[in-house]
């Protein structure tokens, strides 16, 4: 099967999306072809589109938030069938053949795809994906929300599960942002006692109503001080330098600092307080499959869906300057009106 997709693309780094047309080829084995309903904007759109990691190959087709309807399928897939609806995050592939792969954590595979890494992604008609990564979207979860989860909310649920965090722990949220405020939500209904950092006092009311049941500003030392080692976990969202040696000193004993925040420079920390308190830092990427199929069946149990902001995909310009001016709350998602 061989269709002509219609798309929105970058020519450039930092160059605006543009109409965008090409023809992926016949289905792969193994592979599922999406009708894109609507797909979130993430970080790492923004950072795709200006090469900040330095693999961007142009043209760009972001978009990695997918949710949409099968309407092909390739040789040898399963668990899937034509109708379904679904979602595609970051992920598109996986080699299945490594140990990470065999190993249940096809995640953490060093050649695994990613959907807009060197391929072309959901601000489309239509996008392609490997079947195992592909998941079924639970009815009880609302298809117009549900797409920065298959992102951004798994990110924040991956750890939760990956650190063993216990509904009797303590734990303490960095960022409340487009991450931040689904891992407020995640740590609510998983019963933890959930602190949210903030620098914006404008947000204060917001992190309560997420999930929060207090706040403290990270700017400020007395705050930061009385809160030594009351934290069993604390996760950073955020993707910027911080006292990390006042963040450690908040952890319980064998408390863990953990970042799904790609902090671009070296984290600095001393090692005695880690060594004294067997204290850990640690971070991870996005979840695997099955972690996904359990973050989106606790969503749909406890009616979690991000906070999101929604646009039509051909005004996806303005909505990328609405994320990248800071004033999305919290997630932007294109709604599909594109022709094809």
């Amino acid at each position: 099967m061989s269709t002509t997709i219609h798309a929105l693309a970058a020519f450039g780094p930092k160059q605006p999306l543009q109409p965008f047309e090409y023809t992926p080829g016949p289905l792969g084995v193994g592979q599922v072809e999406i009708a894109v309903e609507s797909c979130g904007i993430c970080h790492s759109d923004l950072s795709m589109l200006d090469n900040e990691w330095g693999m961007t190959a142009y043209p760009l087709v972001p978009g990695h938030e997918v949710v949409g309807k099968v309407v092909a399928l390739g040789e040898h897939t399963k668990r899937l069938k034509v109708g379904d609806r679904v979602g595609l995050g970051w992920f598109s592939g996986s080699c299945g053949a490594c140990a990470a792969c065999l190993s249940g954590d096809p995640n953490l595979c060093a050649s695994a795809e990613g959907t807009i890494v060197q391929r072309h992604g959901g601000f489309a008609s239509r996008v392609r994906a490997h079947w195992s990564w592909v998941s079924p979207l639970p009815e009880a979860l609302d298809a117009t929300k549900a797409g920065p989860l298959f992102c951004g909310g798994i990110t924040v649920f991956n750890p939760i599960v990956q650190c063993g965090v216990r509904p009797t722990d303590s734990v303490a949220v960095i960022g409340i942002g487009g991450l931040g405020h689904m891992a407020l939500k995640f740590l609510r209904a998983w019963g933890c006692d959930v602190t949210a950092f903030t620098t914006s006092d404008s947000k204060r009311a917001e992190a309560l109503q997420l999930g929060a049941h207090r706040t403290l500003n990270s700017r400020n030392p007395d705050e930061l001080a009385k809160a030594a080692g009351t934290f069993d976990f604390i996760l950073n969202t955020t993707n910027v330098g911080l006292d990390w040696n006042s963040y450690i000193a908040a952890l319980k004993p064998k408390g863990r600092l953990h970042t799904v925040g790609a902090v671009l420079e070296p984290m600095a920390l001393a090692a005695m307080p880690l060594i004294m308190g067997q204290k850990s830092v640690s971070g991870s990427p996005l979840g695997s499959p099955a972690t996904v199929d359990t973050m989106l069946q606790f969503s749909a149990r406890h009616s979690i869906a991000p906070t999101t902001e929604t646009f039509p995909m051909s005004r996806a310009n303005e909505a990328l300057e609405h994320l990248r001016s800071g004033k999305a709350r919290y997630r932007v998602v294109l709604v599909n009106d594109l022709v094809g």
